[in-house]
């Protein structure tokens, strides 16, 4: 584990995080580190000590969900102009591991295998998780790219 990983939202913050594609309105837009799903991002709060999304002020918590919904469909269409097997997204805000707020943005596609494809993602294979060869790194930056320009500028932020 490096260190901007042991803590993702400090790093993120300081401008050291290399997952991160965009500061939204209340989130990063952050690439997630493993791509056996390519496309997978993720919304990461922009705060420390927020470790779910009842902790936020009702206010923040549109914002929060606003970044979500935007990174979710900025993902959809990337990956369904890369790829004519894309099938859909999946939005998840899970908390059970990592103890901050985040929200999964997983797209899903065709040419996964049968019995995994209908169910949650997290059925795939222990080993898919750390696969070097689907590791997050410089192959992916077009694909950052994609996604980011997909990002509506009112959910950017100026800051």
């Amino acid at each position: 584990m490096q260190d901007w990983q042991r803590d993702r939202i400090g790093s993120a913050r300081r401008g050291e995080n290399p997952a991160v594609m965009a500061r939204m309105t209340a989130s990063f837009a952050v690439i997630g580190d493993v791509q056996f799903l390519p496309g997978y991002s993720v919304a990461l709060v922009d705060r420390p000590g927020i470790e779910r999304l009842s902790d936020l002020p009702r206010a923040d918590r549109t914002r929060f969900l606003a970044d979500m919904d935007a990174l979710g469909e900025a993902v959809e269409q990337a990956c369904r102009a890369r790829d004519p097997q894309f099938r859909r997204v999946n939005l998840e805000i899970l908390g059970n591991i990592d103890p901050f707020l985040h929200a999964h943005v997983w797209p899903r596609y065709d040419w996964e295998p049968a019995d995994l494809v209908n169910g949650p993602v997290w059925l795939h294979p222990k080993q898919r998780w750390s696969d070097t060869t689907t590791a997050l790194g410089p192959q992916h930056q077009q694909l950052r790219d994609d996604i980011v320009s997909y990002l509506p500028p009112s959910q950017l932020s100026a800051s």
